[in-house]
């Protein structure tokens, strides 16, 4: 991985991101452990059946000061290859469970453990794989000043519809604004949008695809685990971010004549 510049530290202002933010969510995720442990206990039995072993789907996310943690979630997909040994795409591997697991949320709650370890948080921006790290422009890193939560402002106020530049500027504005009453607001919203399930597909009917940032789509195809990347929404987004830029200079400089 390229190295990354080193920036300042985020600084905690107020007391309750201070004092109060972190031992809340170790009382508040333990207590949904307990409560849940049935729940969860059955979803691992049905998970067994469906695709069998392991029950928990880990992978490597950027967390807070761009340390990178283990991130828990329940398996909703096979592992299914093609014959190069690359998993097949999402689409392709997906269960009728794993399908209900996410519309729900239910295959985040796992990463509950992750609150207890101190390297989650339950209102934060949302961990991303850690390849994006060297994709982030200084004001979208940012979001690394915290640590990632299990939901936030900028995720549920649209979740997987609005674009990854929506995305960022709302967990920069997060970081920049923290309280009791936005991560209470957000505790409030995220259960609204999971029951109403809005948001939890792009516009597209699909998945956003891959965040492009500073790198180049030739250079992409699968990720470091073997993953199909979503190259069709990726040069989509690429060519709306190009024409947006090119719109952009022909407005300060004029039209461009031939």
């Amino acid at each position: 991985m390229e190295k990354v510049k080193k920036r300042r530290k985020h600084k905690m202002y107020g007391p309750y991101e201070r004092y109060v933010k972190r031992p809340l969510d170790f009382i508040l995720s333990l207590t949904a452990l307990s409560v849940l442990s049935p729940l969860l206990c059955t979803v691992s039995i049905l998970i067994v059946f469906d695709m069998g072993l392991p029950v928990i789907f880990k992978q490597r996310r950027i967390g807070k000061d761009d340390k990178e943690f283990s991130l828990y979630k329940f398996r909703s997909m096979t592992n299914e290859r093609d014959k190069n040994g690359v998993f097949l795409p999402d689409d392709k591997r997906i269960t009728k469970l794993g399908r209900f697991l996410r519309r729900t949320s239910i295959d985040e709650l796992p990463s509950l453990v992750n609150i207890l370890k101190g390297e989650m948080a339950i209102i934060g921006p949302r961990p991303l794989p850690t390849r994006y790290l060297t994709r982030y422009n200084e004001k979208q890193r940012r979001r690394h000043e915290v640590r990632p939560g299990l939901s936030n402002p900028a995720t549920v106020n649209g979740r997987n519809a609005q674009t990854w530049e929506q995305q960022f500027e709302g967990d920069v504005r997060y970081v920049d604004h923290i309280s009791f009453f936005t991560d209470l607001k957000s505790v409030i919203q995220t259960v609204k949008v999971v029951l109403l399930k809005e948001g939890v597909t792009a516009d597209d009917g699909g998945a956003r695809g891959e965040f492009i940032g500073s790198a180049k789509i030739e250079d992409l195809k699968t990720d470091a685990e073997g993953n199909y990347m979503k190259l069709k929404g990726l040069r989509k987004e690429k060519d709306e971010k190009d024409l947006y830029c090119r719109s952009r200079r022909t407005r300060k400089r004029g039209p461009l004549v031939d």
